[in-house]
């Protein structure tokens, strides 16, 4: 089915890779024009020219309220309106607690949850004067259940299901805001974590129900569906996509 995001634009921070990355071919697919963010304004354009037409690039950094104003308004320059944001940036912390530091943590709760503030705000104030909009967050399956060694990735992805919930209520019935749940993806700060020993793909494969780890345009079509009409009447949700994981239970491999 194609079509269903059509005459819609859409800024999705953290574009560039993975999830986001992802999340923006299937928005272009269904009809949709898309701003690909990136931190490095050169990355953001590489990309949004390898995607073609109906695609820009906005280089910022969206931890900040500078950065925030410029992807939001960077997609309004380019395709004179912004129907759909998604809060996609992020980055992870997998250390022990006691090892992890002010600096570290900051930079999680900078990137992982005040960004989605930032962005979120500034999109609103353009959706609630232009008649309406939808708002996608990027949670996480350890928004919902204890993972060691991740304390700061866990709770600014479990406070980003509550600034779903909380936006969604205070922005209805103008803004529909959701929020999206992977579970372990092939992207490329998965691929790290394994290669510097922090994550075993090999048994968190073997204790997923469907036995594997997503691809990234597995997430994508979640978030196409809560862009789309089809999920007119949805609000204050979060989908997990998770292959089973939290049916299965806590692990502690992980």
């Amino acid at each position: 089915m194609n079509g269903r995001l059509e005459g819609r634009v859409a800024a999705i921070s953290g574009s560039s890779r993975g999830i986001g990355l992802a999340v923006a071919r299937a928005f272009l697919t269904e009809g949709a024009k898309v701003a690909i963010n990136s931190r490095d304004p050169a990355v953001a354009d590489r990309v949004a020219e390898e995607l073609g037409a109906g695609a820009v690039g906005v280089g910022a950094d969206v931890a900040t309220e500078a950065g925030a104003k410029a992807l939001v308004g960077g997609t309004i320059e380019a395709f004179g309106k912004l129907d759909v944001l998604v809060n996609n940036a992020g980055m992870s912390a997998a250390l022990p607690t006691l090892e992890l530091d002010l600096e570290r943590w900051q930079k999680v709760v900078d990137l992982n949850m005040t960004s989605v503030f930032l962005c979120s705000r500034e999109a609103a104030r353009h959706m609630l004067e232009s008649g309406g909009g939808s708002i996608i967050n990027t949670a996480s399956i350890m928004s919902f259940s204890s993972f060691p060694r991740r304390l700061a990735y866990g709770a600014t992805k479990a406070a980003v299901v509550m600034m779903t919930r909380m936006l969604a209520a205070e922005w209805a019935p103008t803004i529909r805001v959701n929020a999206v749940a992977p579970g372990y993806t092939r992207t490329e700060m998965v691929e790290k974590l394994q290669a510097e020993g922090r994550i075993d793909l090999d048994a968190i494969q073997h204790r997923t129900p469907l036995r594997r780890i997503a691809r990234p345009d597995e997430m994508a079509g979640a978030y196409t569906f809560l862009a789309s009409d089809e999920a007119s009447y949805v609000t204050g949700e979060t989908i997990v996509v998770d292959g089973g994981w939290l049916a299965f239970g806590a692990f502690e491999g992980a």
